[in-house]
């Protein structure tokens, strides 16, 4: 009896204690040689990831993965540094499957076509593309004629082609390589409008110094929805990041990093990012 019991006990702490360092596989093992983890971010999309005053990482999305990186700690049994890379719309994923960073943490939006390179976490964020003018500008008429700027290499420019197709609107598309780019030139008046995600376009606005100078569409014209990419075929990685995004949902504390982001222009948490924690609560 004493033998099932001693079993049962050392059983027991098995389930609590880190990886030994020779069953860690893929991206753990290379962080746990390294005692490093470098994480992707992008510098220009405010409240998800951006870079603040001091230059360094902000935002909702930097906040869940350095959740992950508590849980990487645990799980391997050692305390880690984090490196932020900045990373581009372009360069991202080349910057994951080349090693040069182990975790995209950002705005990135899971399709099936990225799934080919590169595997995804559960959801983070759900929301979708739409439209900032300047207030002072009119576009009660609607964009016919109108120059209207969009990230280039982004999900967004590919809906906003084929939106003006369908609706036989003649609107010149003007690339530019980046949210922060795209939000000068709406400023400079080179272009009439900046199309990405609304999220995004509130960001910009919220981050400016006069936010009142700018007017977001609230209707969205495609469904986009957010994760952490990581590298293919690295389930271990992957459970781990998983794991992190499933209880915060499943404990509310998710609210909590929205709010922060979120809370000073969104009074109201939407239907469709409540409706995403309730699916994605999945149990441990």
């Amino acid at each position: 009896m004493r033998f099932v019991l001693v079993s049962i006990f050392v059983a027991t702490l098995g389930l609590n204690c880190p990886l030994y360092a020779e069953e860690l596989t893929g991206t753990l093992q290379q962080i746990s040689q390294a005692s490093k983890i470098k994480i992707g971010y992008r510098q220009d999309l405010p409240p998800l990831a951006f870079e603040g005053k001091d230059g360094q990482p902000l935002g909702y999305t930097i906040d869940i993965c350095s959740e992950i990186v508590d849980e990487i700690e645990k799980t391997i049994g050692q305390k880690i540094s984090v490196e932020y890379i900045p990373v581009t719309s372009k360069s991202r994923f080349d910057a994951l499957t080349s090693n040069k960073i182990d975790l995209l943490c950002g705005a990135t939006t899971r399709t099936i076509s990225r799934g080919k390179i590169v595997d995804f976490s559960q959801l983070t964020f759900v929301t979708g593309a739409s439209f900032m003018t300047l207030a002072k500008t009119d576009i009660s008429q609607g964009f016919e004629g109108k120059k209207i700027g969009v990230t280039d290499g982004s999900t967004t420019a590919v809906s906003l082609k084929n939106l003006l197709t369908e609706t036989g609107v003649n609107a010149d598309l003007v690339l530019v390589k980046s949210s922060e780019e795209g939000f000068q030139a709406l400023n400079e008046a080179k272009i009439d409008a900046f199309s990405a995600d609304q999220v995004v376009l509130i960001g910009l606005a919220m981050a400016s110094a006069r936010p009142r100078d700018y007017r977001v569409s609230p209707d969205l014209f495609t469904y986009e929805p957010f994760a952490l990419a990581v590298r293919k075929n690295d389930s271990d990685f992957r459970l781990v990041a998983d794991t992190v995004i499933a209880r915060l949902y499943r404990t509310g504390n998710i609210f909590q990093i929205h709010d922060k982001w979120f809370g000073q222009f969104a009074k109201q948490r939407s239907s469709a990012f409540q409706a995403l924690i309730q699916i994605n609560a999945i149990p441990e």
